[in-house]
């Protein structure tokens, strides 16, 4: 019989792992409902159209790492690498157009055939947020903001430097393009077969390339500052203001790009070396193209991705796991009485765990090892006093509380 076991490139999300992901989540959800953004979620699977079309259908993530397949029905299916396709998707066919400007935050995993590495398995989860129906830098300067406040609120924003620039308008970017075409095209014979196959479908993205000899060629390719139109200068300068404004730090890192047409003006990733190699935590971008080429009516938008599996690593300083009260019945009667007692202070809002099986010291030992703060025990001495014998396992003593009155000592207890 084969062994079982979880696949390359997956975990389970269990004790501190979930802990530290659930941690996570709720930061980021708190703080994004503070800054007016609703939660969407939608399926982990689309029609691969909709992956291939918004990625590139040359990309590598198209060709090499979607989990794509046929089901039942004869339909391309692929389960989602990404959120912002299928977010833009659900716009289009929930028509929603009359309701921009939009907010969303969502949140859960995302899939990639890859080499699995530190952070990053081939199911992998992220936190998302857009914003749709705005043009102006308003919506850039918010949206970077939120990924600000999110890592600030995680305990991590000092460990992270956001890296910032721009792709400019259509017209700019298209300039631009030629501009690398030219350039690239004059060290042909000297860049990565990858590369030599981007430079006529997608030249920005040579710029994104880890080959040696390609880093090399790109050290001396031309800046997209360099051309730039007046409106896409002044879009730019906007932004950064706000950040300054708002006194958010930042990095002009003028090769960070974002290779598909469809992006436009400000592309920003917010990267730290506390895990190692240098790798970004939350990255985004404009995409004002996006919509439209999904068959939707003009529509900009921004946003951006955080993978969780980093910012849980990084955020050393997750709660703690609230310390349960092991209730110990001992009987059946006692048992019996103590599902009325376990549920009303669960009610109360107290973590309880209800020890079922052993010995009494067998139960006290797993109270012990779940670090419980306390112990209640019930046997039918207790009963016929009506009483439960409350125990501090921190230090040992214990005392014999009223059944009305278990809430109120536990509480000074907790206190």
């Amino acid at each position: 019989m084969a062994k079982i076991q979880s696949v390359r490139g997956t975990h389970d999300l269990v004790g501190e792992t979930a802990a530290a992901h659930n941690y996570v989540v709720a930061a980021a959800r708190d703080c994004a409902h503070r800054y007016g953004f609703e939660d969407i979620d939608p399926p982990i699977f689309e029609f691969t159209p909709v992956f291939a079309r918004t990625m590139g259908e040359g990309s590598d993530v198209v060709r090499k790492e979607m989990y794509s397949f046929t089901d039942n029905g004869g339909e391309d299916i692929s389960l989602r690498p990404e959120f912002t396709a299928g977010i833009c998707r659900a716009f289009i066919s929930g028509g929603m157009q009359q309701n921009l400007p939009l907010k969303f935050f969502a949140h859960g995993p995302a899939f990639r055939y890859e080499r699995p590495q530190k952070g990053r398995q081939r199911q992998f989860h992220q936190i998302d947020a857009e914003i749709l129906g705005v043009e102006g830098p308003g919506a850039d300067i918010e949206i970077i903001t939120l990924g600000a406040e999110i890592l600030h609120d995680l305990g991590i924003l000092q460990a992270c430097v956001l890296d910032l620039n721009t792709l400019g308008d259509p017209e700019s970017r298209l300039v631009y393009r030629d501009a690398l075409v030219t350039y690239f095209s004059d060290h042909k014979d000297k860049l990565s077969e990858d590369s030599v196959d981007r430079l006529g479908r997608n030249p920005l993205r040579i710029l994104d390339s880890k080959d040696d000899g390609d880093r090399k060629i790109v050290a001396d390719a031309p800046l997209m500052a360099e051309f730039l139109n007046p409106a896409s200068a002044d879009f730019f300068a906007a932004v950064c203001e706000g950040l300054d404004t708002l006194g958010i730090a930042y990095n002009l890192n003028q090769r960070l790009v974002r290779g598909l047409d469809y992006y436009t003006h400000t592309a920003f990733e917010f990267v730290t070396d506390a895990l190692g190699a240098q790798g970004a935590v939350i990255a985004g971008g404009r995409y004002d193209g996006l919509i439209k080429m999904l068959g939707g009516p003009p529509t900009p938008g921004i946003g951006w991705a955080g993978g969780i599996e980093r910012l849980g690593m990084l955020a050393a300083h997750a709660p703690v796991p609230v310390r349960p009260i092991a209730f110990v019945p001992m009987g059946d009667a006692a048992e019996r009485l103590a599902l009325k007692l376990c549920h009303g202070l669960r009610r109360d809002g107290f973590t309880v765990d209800m020890a079922f099986r052993g010995n009494l010291s067998r139960r006290l030992k797993r109270a012990n090892k779940q670090h419980a703060r306390a112990a209640l025990i019930l046997g039918d001495d207790e009963i016929a006093k009506g009483v439960v014998t409350l125990r501090d396992l921190d230090d040992g003593g214990q005392q014999d509380v009223a059944l009305d009155d278990i809430a109120v000592h536990l509480r000074k207890l907790l206190a």
